[in-house]
């Protein structure tokens, strides 16, 4: 299995524990997962999308009303981003 792919695949995961944890009010939880997809990001080779992760960097860093939907959708996105990996 490709390392890009289980990068990815565990980003996505990171991204959609924490819109959880945002969406239940569960701060202290989705902190925790928005710093392990920030690591996550620093193992990416992250060439071809540079401007996904920089707006997802932004949305990691910024708490707002809407960072729970936005971290749904970024996990979605960079799971189907996986996808090409398996593809492979």
């Amino acid at each position: 299995m490709n390392n890009q792919k289980i990068i990815l695949e565990s980003l996505s995961m990171d991204l959609l524990r924490a819109a959880q944890g945002r969406h239940r009010h569960s701060h202290q939880m989705a902190d925790r997962f928005i710093a392990e997809a920030q690591k996550r990001i620093s193992e990416l080779d992250i060439s071809n999308h540079d401007f996904i992760y920089s707006k997802l960097e932004r949305v990691l860093a910024t708490k707002s009303d809407r960072q729970a939907e936005d971290l749904l959708m970024y996990s979605t996105l960079i799971r189907n981003q996986s996808q090409k990996y398996a593809q492979e």
